[in-house]
């Protein structure tokens, strides 16, 4: 699919939109949006990923989603770096693509979590951290709207941004093995834990919710600009909701006792 104007149609210097894109490799581009705030350009990046998997420029190989920012990994012997990232200039004005909305066709998912000594061993640390309370720091969690922007190791949800009154750090020995559905935070970010797996983030929390299920088609329910809310449910409500698979309706706020 040509991503140029038909002929005698000129795309004006105004309407191409302000990209970045910066040679990562001999066959790569680093590619995000180079201004406005960091939902602005997050949500940019994830509106760039889906017009490049549309259009698929000339010598195109892929396309790697980051937090704000897409990685266009191409065949050097097919196009160059300027010439690629003028095309993908190019393809973002033919689509009218304004970086700084926000999604129309993403889901919302509510996402309820268990807190208890073994589902949070991380919440006080979080709360002496940002000096503020344990319920303090989960008012926040609950208050804020996640946007899912990247699916790192195991199909897991990166979300951002929790509205925490500061950034929390990394723990400083990270731990082997974390559960399957532990809501993890750092900066102020948010992860769910998708398998057992070794992780430095904060564990503040449990979904009973299953997130991915390689025996579900597909495995995840969730992408690339989907919103989530957390709510902190009571501990009995684990049994009932445990191993039920994540969609837009496995939880809601009717549900919330």
């Amino acid at each position: 699919m040509s991503t140029y104007p038909a002929p005698g149609q000129l795309i004006p210097a105004s309407a191409i939109p302000d990209i970045k894109a910066v040679p990562f490799g001999d066959s790569a581009l680093m590619v995000s949006i180079a201004s406005g705030t960091v939902e602005e350009r997050q949500t940019g990046s994830r509106k760039l990923r889906e017009i490049l998997l549309e259009v698929r420029p000339h010598g195109l190989l892929d396309v790697v989603a980051g937090i704000d920012s897409v990685l266009v990994e191409f065949d050097c012997l097919a196009v160059s770096h300027g010439q690629l990232a003028q095309t993908i200039r190019l393809a973002a004005a033919s689509r009218s693509f304004e970086g700084t909305g926000p999604s129309q066709t993403g889901k919302h998912f509510v996402i309820p979590i268990v807190i208890n000594e073994a589902f949070a061993p991380d919440l006080r640390d979080v709360a002496e951290e940002l000096g503020i309370s344990k319920e303090a720091v989960l008012r926040h969690l609950e208050a804020s709207e996640l946007t899912i922007n990247l699916l790192a190791s195991a199909m897991a949800p990166m979300m951002g941004r929790v509205e925490f009154p500061g950034q929390v750090s990394r723990c400083k020995e990270p731990r082997t093995n974390v559960d399957p559905g532990s809501v993890m935070v750092a900066g102020t970010n948010a992860i769910i834990q998708p398998f057992p797996g070794p992780t430095g983030w904060k564990v503040i929390g449990r979904t009973p919710l299953t997130i991915c299920d390689i025996r579900e088609d597909p495995p995840t329910s969730f992408k690339l600009g989907d919103t989530v809310q957390f709510k902190v449910v009571p501990e009995s409500e684990w049994k009932r909701l445990e191993g039920r698979f994540l969609r837009t309706d496995s939880y809601t706020t009717k549900e919330v006792h």
